[in-house]
């Protein structure tokens, strides 16, 4: 299917709501996006990244501590919007997400992880993908039951399904938690998460209602960083990890 070439996104959504329990007591005070990494936190360093690239307008979706969020966001050179999740201790992050229905009004936008360290390559890769949902992936992760997994369909970039529950040997990649959502699939996305909230199923990732997207026929294609460092922090282990490579010049 051919679609208009996507300009790129001039607004992204960041999710900052989660607790971060693994890493107390440094999230004793703060959300994980607000540890430090190298000289910024995680949530600077994205920052920095979006507003170079050429975003204009952030939307964070905060939950646990947000007043520590906001503080840490005053005086940046684009608006910012906060919308928080009241039940973010007992929701998934595809709850945090429809928070930001409003702010996005229908809008493209760039979905980002808020613990995640990535290269600003992948943003210019995500803008060159022709699918109004462009998907990074890593294609050299090592595939386990934690890793939110891709499968393709076929030996093409179209994604056929998404999911923690899929069998590793079938997938060929990682999610790494950075997506660009455009056109139709705005729209349909935020329906998907709607219908999800009202049928009960705030347990979802929003990966699970991009399965579910695609099943009704939503194209999603992914996007290859396997050459481009990344990381995910969870654990402390993840966090002296990242930092390493912050310190090494590699994030």
């Amino acid at each position: 299917m051919n679609h208009p070439h996507p300009v790129p996104a001039d607004v992204a959504v960041i999710l900052v709501a989660g607790v971060g329990e693994r890493l107390r007591p440094l999230t004793e005070d703060r959300p994980k996006a607000l540890v430090p990494v190298g000289d910024e936190t995680l949530l600077g360093r994205t920052i920095r990244l979006l507003v170079d690239h050429g975003v204009g307008e952030l939307i964070l979706a905060t939950g646990y501590r947000e007043d520590a969020v906001r503080a840490a966001t005053q005086g940046l050179p684009v608006p910012v919007h906060y919308c928080p999740n009241p039940a973010y201790a007992t929701t998934q992050n595809g709850m945090s997400l429809l928070e930001c229905e409003q702010a996005v009004a229908g809008r493209s936008f760039y979905k980002l992880d808020g613990d995640l360290l990535f290269r600003p390559e992948v943003l210019d890769r995500l803008d060159q993908c022709p699918a109004p949902l462009a998907v990074a992936v890593d294609k050299a992760a090592r595939l386990g039951q934690e890793e939110m997994k891709v499968r393709l369909d076929g030996a093409g970039p179209r994604i056929a399904s998404f999911g923690k529950h899929l069998e590793p040997s079938s997938c060929a990649g990682e999610s790494i938690g950075l997506e660009r959502v455009s056109g139709v699939a705005v729209l349909r996305l935020f329906h998907g998460l709607r219908a999800a909230q009202q049928a009960g199923e705030t347990h979802l990732y929003y990966e699970d209602v991009y399965a579910r997207l695609i099943d009704k026929g939503q194209e999603a294609e992914a996007v290859d960083v396997s050459d481009l460092p990344w990381a995910e922090v969870d654990t402390r282990e993840d966090l002296a990890h990242a930092r390493a490579m912050v310190v090494a010049g590699r994030l």
